[in-house]
């Protein structure tokens, strides 16, 4: 029996479409990014939050709303069977084969590229892991679903629901791998906390190095760094407001005489903050995926930016800095 094709079935079945290539994307950036994370490489990147957030995000919106119009839509069909031979729904189903399919032999080209190029053999095993068990799960689900109405069929409805408690499992799995990786959106956000504290920190060691080299000291209170033409106001702690401890040299037991800069004693000086964590061991836990990143916030948690020059424990951390005269020379008037 033929069915016209109405706007809804239309727009269910592009609804479905789009829904299902974004969460498997989404998914298999995930699942790489978990594979970076949990499998360090030495020739790898920084690992961001980014990376894990953006495809969680997606993740729960996208399943739940890809299996609710797959359901409409198999409603619709059981009500006119003609729906199972709508041009829409043929042409989904085929592309969507052609597509996984397609995918499945482009990540082993792109994985095994990478591996010859040096990647550890144990992340490649398991991207590849990863690509075939998202992109095998839908390829034999719509391969049911092109031959369910045939004689040799049956049973493909049991089977196809298997196949999507499966795939809800394997996205379960994954998001809470992502989770373990990154941590709670609190701990995130004290990454975030503690990452605007060390680039305050930063600002102000290059402000009292200016300092420097324009005066021949280093100042006795940050707030002498202030200046209201170029419009630098000195930073305090994001979250508690408090101003940064600051302790030049000649206050660490030599009283409060200012004798920084002679021959006897290098300028000299420590820039205090209290930090929510310990610096994060995210180094070598990044890496690229086969699709594109919906990570691109460098920013957002996860990593803390100065490298080992900042790393810090948790609470109270202090950084002392000795400013060499020759490779930072006061400027001659």
């Amino acid at each position: 029996m033929n069915t016209n094709t109405t706007p809804k079935d239309f727009f269910l079945h592009l609804g479905a479409t789009v829904a299902l290539y974004a969460a498997v994307i989404a998914l298999i950036n995930l699942a790489f990014s978990v594979i970076n994370y949990y499998l360090p490489d030495q020739l790898a990147g920084y690992f961001y939050a980014n990376n894990v957030a953006w495809p969680i995000s997606m993740l729960v919106i996208l399943v739940p709303l890809l299996y609710i119009l797959e359901y409409y839509i198999i409603r619709d069909i059981r009500k006119l069977p003609g729906k199972e031979s709508i041009w829409i729904r043929r042409w989904r189903i085929y592309l969507t084969l052609f597509l996984t399919g397609a995918t499945i032999v482009g990540d082993l080209i792109a994985l095994i590229n990478t591996y010859l190029n040096g990647e550890i053999s144990s992340r490649f095993i398991y991207k590849i892991l990863a690509v075939l068990v998202v992109t095998g799960i839908v390829f034999v689900y719509y391969l049911l679903t092109k031959t369910q109405n045939q004689p040799s069929g049956a049973g493909n409805s049991r089977n196809q629901n298997i196949l999507a408690w499966i795939g809800a499992v394997v996205v379960l799995i994954t998001i809470i791998a992502g989770f373990m990786a990154v941590g709670s959106p609190t701990k995130q956000r004290n990454l975030r906390f503690d990452s605007q504290r060390v680039s305050d920190l930063t600002t102000i060691q290059w402000q009292i190095i200016n300092y420097w080299q324009q005066k021949g000291r280093i100042p006795s209170d940050l707030f002498l760094l202030e200046d209201s033409i170029n419009g630098y106001i000195v930073p305090t702690d994001p979250q508690t407001k408090k101003p940064y401890e600051y302790i030049p040299s000649s206050l660490l037991g030599m009283g409060n005489s200012i004798l920084v800069g002679t021959k006897n004693l290098p300028p000299n000086f420590s820039l205090c903050a209290t930090f929510a964590l310990a610096t994060q061991d995210d180094k070598n836990r990044g890496g690229g995926v086969s699709y594109p990143t919906m990570a691109v916030d460098s920013g957002y948690g996860g990593f803390i930016d100065g490298g080992d020059n900042w790393k810090h424990g948790e609470g109270r951390t202090c950084f002392t800095r000795t400013i060499d005269p020759d490779k930072y020379p006061v400027v001659k008037k």
